[in-house]
């Protein structure tokens, strides 16, 4: 069967009036809505190095770019740069941005910035997102306000009620908010009441538990008596070592007979370490009486950060009847961890009376011996920090300490010093000899900031400052302690020459003035991400094992490339992890092996928008904004405290085993880039 055929014209005319009009219609471009984060992009590597320069003014044009990309890495620049002149741009950015992601950004840079006067934008922009449905960026407004608001905006924050349980991340933006609050010292009755719900009730989700009960544990101030029951229920019940570890600190402030019995219960079942420490932390909310048999049981425990852990809390809250018991067990063979003996002499020391005069001598002999015998650095600045915790050691610690050889002695003979001095019996200890004694203080103080050794520079101003030793009277000159500011050397020095800047102030009854981060002296050498994959790793290689990091350059390109070049330069072979905290972290990569050391550089801030929500993150050690360089820190569980003001730039893959196994004093073997 044929089909019949078609007048060839109409259908010629029909075509070429399509082709005219395709032709006259104007260009219409599509518009870009996804971020797309391309670290080896050269507008990427622009507007990055326009953020490590801190030149704002140049950023501002970006906000206006037509790819999103861009757009939002100028927005979370402002975030690390923390500078209020974005403030109008970034709300602008907020409310009128039509990409999610880049609205997400400007919010977090503005409670990155921490402003006040963010906070009405802040609302009328959440208005506009819930508007909207934008659930995410509504929970990162809120979160925002918790870094910025007032008392007022915590308690519209606390007792709003708008939203249920399926609006997810609008309720843990508010958990997030009221959290944020806390760490800046501002609580409310209603937020505590809201964040118990939150935690103790599981019909909300893991995350949104998760960040209540961390508010729980590190809320300053909040009364939480009056839950103990929700909180022994959910405790005993709990299966997720993120929220029962900090579960138990918040069981701690109960301060009940029932929560100690409950804390006696889960630390004989805990498997978790981490979970063990904090229940021996939170024995410090109860009578000594009654809460020092866990203390004393976990002593003995075989994990090594529970039994400093214990070591801690007898020198924390040890009782001088008890003191003799200390000292006996540090010198048992059961107890076979050298720097737990040494707290246990440390908290014998401190709690011993005065007047036990020939056994004060003893311990005190014992701790010179273990000073001068040993060869290992860590314990010998262990038992001078024992030995500072008797005031009339304080020659013996001078003499010792300011002739060593190594660094970490040096500093710890100073912050031995000063712990002499903020002793509160300090008139008692000594007597009639305190004004003299304080004026031999005061100037082994200035000597220290004269040597021109940073980590005694920063312990000798932390000691001129303690406000109890009036030590303004017994220095000869202030003037001195000036001249002595402009011969640090900077940048390495940092630290140091905000201590002794601040204790200039304060001496001269000035308020401490604001720290001025390091001028721009280390540029970002963009050739180094060339050999930097997704399969790149970093293995730190110690005794105790390997450890295997995943970089994140992405986040933090600059402290990325900064510890790359670092690790195949060899600079921390034979480095050590100086300061080892019981659940909380492993710091290393000093050259002084004190915490003080440096380079002659320092590295910007890189403060993306995540969390450290949980164990494994690397991070950069620093001193305040900008002022990174050369030390590392892993963590061992979550420390969402640290969000936004320590750049993360790694993971831990392979070897979080090892990482709880390092003790202070590990030796990084060797650190390898391979791919």
């Amino acid at each position: 069967m044929s089909l019949p055929m078609m007048n060839s014209r109409p259908l010629f005319l029909l075509v070429f009036v399509a082709i005219y009009f395709v032709q006259c219609m104007p260009y219409e471009e599509k518009k870009l809505t996804n971020v797309n984060l391309d670290v080896n992009d050269l507008l990427y590597q622009r507007i990055y190095t326009l953020q490590d320069q801190q030149k704002v003014d140049s950023l501002y044009p970006y906000f206006h770019h037509k790819d999103p990309s861009y757009r939002y890495l100028a927005a979370t620049a402002f975030a690390s740069l923390k500078k209020k002149e974005g403030l109008d741009s970034l709300s602008r950015l907020l409310i009128q941005d039509e990409v999610e992601d880049v609205r997400f950004a400007a919010a977090y840079a503005i409670g990155q910035i921490g402003d006040s006067t963010a906070t009405s934008a802040l609302i009328k922009a959440f208005i506009h997102n819930d508007t909207i449905g934008s659930h995410r960026v509504c929970g990162a407004i809120l979160e925002a306000i918790g870094k910025c608001g007032t008392d007022r905006e915590l308690y519209q924050l606390a007792t709003t009620r708008s939203y249920g349980k399926q609006d997810t991340l609008i309720l843990e933006g508010q958990a997030w908010g009221i959290y944020r609050f806390s760490l800046r010292g501002k609580v409310a009755k209603a937020g505590t009441a809201k964040m118990v719900k939150f935690a103790t009730e599981n019909v909300y989700p893991a995350e949104l538990r998760f960040i209540a009960s961390n508010y729980l544990s590190r809320a300053k101030g909040i009364k939480l008596d009056s839950f103990a029951g929700p909180l022994v229920r959910t405790s005993l019940v709990e299966e997720d070592p993120r929220i029962r570890m900090s579960l138990v600190i918040a069981l701690g402030k109960t301060k009940t007979d029932v929560a100690l019995a409950t804390l006696a219960t889960l630390y004989e079942k805990e498997k978790d370490y981490r979970v063990k420490c904090n229940i021996v932390r939170a024995l410090g909310n109860f009578e000594y009486a009654k809460a020092q048999q866990i203390a004393y049981q976990a002593l003995g425990d075989a994990n090594h950060h529970v039994a400093h852990t214990a070591g801690q809390f007898f020198i924390d809250f040890g009782q001088p009847q008890d003191a003799l018991l200390y000292w006996r067990k540090a010198k048992m063979d059961t107890l076979t961890q050298k720097s737990v003996k040494l707290k246990l002499y440390k908290a014998a020391n401190k709690h011993l009376p005065a007047y036990f005069v020939d056994t004060k001598g003893r311990i005190n002999s014992e701790l010179k011996r273990s000073f001068e015998q040993s060869n290992n650095a860590i314990e010998k600045a262990a038992a001078l920090e024992a030995l500072g915790e008797y005031g009339w050691n304080y020659r013996y610690i001078k003499d010792k300490g300011f002739t060593a050889k190594t660094a970490l002695l040096k500093t710890t003979s100073v912050l031995a010093l000063g712990n002499i001095c903020r002793d509160p019996n300090f008139r008692k200890t000594f007597g009639l000899s305190h004004r003299r004694i304080r004026r031999e203080m005061a100037a082994y103080f200035v000597e220290a900031i004269s040597t021109g050794d940073i980590g005694m520079v920063a312990e000798a101003s932390y000691a001129l400052s303690i406000p109890e030793m009036g030590f303004k009277d017994y220095l000869v000159s202030i003037d001195t302690l000036s001249q002595l500011l402009e011969k640090i050397k900077l940048p390495e020095g940092i630290e140091s020459y905000y201590a002794l800047e601040n204790t200039i102030a304060f001496l001269e009854g000035k308020p401490a003035p604001k720290p001025v981060s390091p001028s721009y002296n280390h540029p970002i050498e963009w050739r180094f991400l060339q050999s930097i994959t997704a399969k790149t790793r970093a293995v730190i290689r110690t005794k105790k094992g390997r450890i295997t990091l995943k970089l994140l350059p992405e986040i933090a390109p600059g402290s990325v490339i900064n510890f790359v070049q670092l690790a195949k330069s060899g600079f921390y072979n034979g480095k050590n992890f100086h300061r080892v905290v019981p659940n909380f972290v492993i710091q290393g990569g000093c050259p002084r092996g004190d915490g003080y050391g440096s380079l002659d550089y320092t590295i910007r801030s890189e403060l993306a928008p995540v969390s450290y929500d949980e164990g494994g993150y690397v991070g950069m050690a620093s001193a305040g904004n900008h002022t990174e360089g050369v030390q590392f820190f892993i963590t061992h569980a979550p420390t969402p405290h640290l969000d936004g003001n320590y750049t993360i730039f790694a993971k831990v893959v392979e070897g979080m085993e090892e990482v709880h196994r390092i003790e202070a004093g590990e030796v990084i073997e060797k650190i390898t880039i391979v791919n």
